[in-house]
């Protein structure tokens, strides 16, 4: 999905409240024959803008937040080899224990790799610095 169109979808579910209040107070009471004085329609309005203002950071981040299980979740974190990488050879990730490959070379007992893709049960990683 498009970018713009991703952000546009995700800024209008933190605005769905005041769209819908806007519909209510502005088109569905009058209609009714109930009208609702603009001064406080628009504190309503104010009111929950404000309420967005203070919850979107908090809303952005759930949004943009990957998932945390599944052989994906491993991209990017950090493993330390077990087994000499020359290239292939045995990671450690956390408590688990991975057979891994260095694309850029090789790696030593002890050192420090970043994970950079998942291959089935083969994680392809690269040294750091």
């Amino acid at each position: 999905m498009k970018a713009y169109v991703k952000n546009t979808l995700k800024t209008l579910s933190i605005l769905a409240d005041e769209i819908v209040v806007g519909v209510f107070l502005f088109f569905v009471l009058p209609r009714v024959g109930i009208e609702v004085p603009l001064k406080p329609a628009l504190a309503v309005i104010g009111f929950l803008v404000f309420k967005d203002i203070i919850a979107v950071k908090f809303l952005w981040e759930v949004f943009e937040k990957r998932a945390e299980v599944g052989p994906e979740a491993l991209i990017g974190k950090e493993a330390t080899v077990i087994e000499d990488l020359s290239p292939k050879g045995v990671v450690k990730v956390g408590n688990e224990l991975w057979i891994a490959e260095c694309i850029n070379g090789s790696a030593k007992t002890g050192e420090k790799v970043r994970i950079i893709q998942v291959r089935g049960t083969k994680l392809l990683v690269e040294r750091q610095g």
